[in-house]
């Protein structure tokens, strides 16, 4: 399953930091963060839910840019 999040990150760098923790979080398949249309697309892993994890999403994104923003 992919879907679309809004987010709200500051700078190319920090969506890279970003994009890089989101493909490290269990569940995730692949992760795309976009800086210049402020957008995460992310790629689950079959019998995973969305919305558990994306909340590990956040946490790992916060860990390395605490201003981040995911909107779900």
């Amino acid at each position: 399953m992919k879907k679309t999040y809004k987010i709200a990150v500051d700078c190319a760098n920090c969506a890279n930091l970003m994009e890089n923790a989101a493909k490290k979080t269990p569940g995730v398949m692949d992760a795309v963060v976009n800086f210049m249309t402020q957008k995460m697309i992310v790629h689950f892993a079959d019998g995973h839910q969305p919305a558990d994890v994306m909340n590990n999403v956040l946490k790992a994104c916060k860990k390395v840019e605490p201003d981040c923003e995911i909107f779900m």
